[in-house]
């Protein structure tokens, strides 16, 4: 058996370990620390936004953008239907409904149409959203210049999931940046790492300071512990934004190598009856994170789940597209908005799948994995 080709692992440049070496030298193991705030200037820098706030997780930033704006139970938010649960897991824990915006086919991000129509719904029933959580999947700019308007003629603000979108760019904006609140995340799988972490990203700077706030448990400034509300554990340690710092620097060689990655499958499958792979359009330049594609079994004589199986008999990893929220047995009977009458969210998931995209991928591997899904292919 071939040793395990992963689908997306992380991939260490060697300086990490110089940073944490500073860390443990300098006792500044604990949470926050000097690497915590010069990760978080270079994180602000890099997205082009006025603060940053280094924290333990993407989810920790979802829970703290949504305290900051507010939402609370029963309020309604729209979010993008074709995620991860942690998207929106936080607003739901805090007891707020979600209603679920279809992809488009031109980016599979949120259908600008399908927003609308929520947009207009809620004008004839009066509730109107308390947020719009638009998510850059798998690395790809939303359709900015298309969703921003509509959010901004009703008044609702943006929760940018950049989580999986970092480096990457609309119009010549980074992602991150469009958002009331942003975010990345730096799990183990995504483009750069401090093995779990994430950094809340915006221009108000005095929300930021209220998120850090809350984020060290809601300390009041007295010689002693005093607490006149209750916050949260969610600061990100000095050890792992050392990481980050190293990390930071290899971002864009790593997305030249995931971009490297994806065109050679894009080659390789080029002619191959059923294989398309997720588009894209000419405003937005992907980071590559995953490489994407959808599998039309009559043309291409397999579906994907079965090249999924064939593909882990090999010992190599792959996963379907993300199962869209509103097929989620949890959000059962939530209200879902199609793009033009189609239900694309569905489509993708049900026909996708990404492939072993990692930017230590070697060529060697890569070879390995295009061979195995050519032997399947009509």
């Amino acid at each position: 058996m071939r040793n395990r080709i992963y689908l997306s692992p992380p991939h260490m440049g060697g300086e990490e370990i110089d940073y944490v070496k500073e860390a443990f030298e300098t006792n500044w193991v604990a949470p926050l620390g000097p690497h915590v705030e010069a990760f978080e200037r270079e994180c602000a820098a890099y997205a082009g936004t006025k603060a940053a706030l280094a924290l333990s997780s993407g989810t920790a930033a979802v829970w703290l953008a949504s305290d900051l704006m507010n939402i609370r139970r029963n309020d309604v938010f729209f979010c993008s239907s074709l995620t991860f649960v942690a998207t929106l897991a936080p607003l739901v824990q805090r007891g707020a409904v979600p209603a679920f915006i279809d992809s488009e086919p031109e980016s599979w991000n949120m259908s600008p149409q399908a927003l609308r129509e929520a947009f207009d719904d809620a004008r004839e029933t009066g509730v109107m959203p308390r947020a719009v959580i638009i998510v850059n999947l798998y690395g790809q700019a939303c359709d900015m210049d298309n969703i921003l308007p509509i959010c901004a003629e009703y008044g609702v603000p943006i929760i940018e999931d950049a989580a999986e979108s970092m480096g990457a760019l609309y119009k010549g904006v980074r992602t991150g940046s469009f958002g009331k609140f942003s975010f990345y995340s730096f799990n183990g799988n995504k483009i750069i790492t401090t093995s779990g972490g994430g950094v809340l990203l915006s221009d108000d700077e005095e929300s930021i300071g209220r998120a850090r706030f809350l984020s060290a448990q809601a300390r009041d400034r007295a010689p002693w512990y005093q607490h006149s509300e209750i916050g949260y554990n969610f600061r990100m340690s000095n050890v792992l934004a050392g990481i980050g710092l190293a990390q930071l620097k290899l971002l864009p060689q790593r997305i030249a190598a995931r971009k490297t990655v994806f065109e050679k499958y894009r080659e390789a499958f080029s002619g191959a009856p059923g294989i398309s792979f997720m588009p894209e359009p000419e405003w937005s330049a992907s980071n590559h994170w995953l490489t994407a594609i959808t599998i039309d079994p009559l043309k291409a004589g397999v579906a994907n789940m079965r090249l999924m199986e064939a593909l882990e008999s090999e010992n190599i990893e792959s996963r379907p597209i993300w199962k869209p929220m509103h097929l989620q047995p949890v959000f059962e009977g939530m209200k879902y908005y199609p793009h033009e009458g189609r239900d694309v969210g569905r489509e993708l998931f049900e026909n996708g799948l990404c492939l072993p995209s990692g930017s230590n991928l070697t060529e060697d591997d890569q070879a390995f994995v295009i061979k195995t899904i050519s032997r399947l292919l009509r």
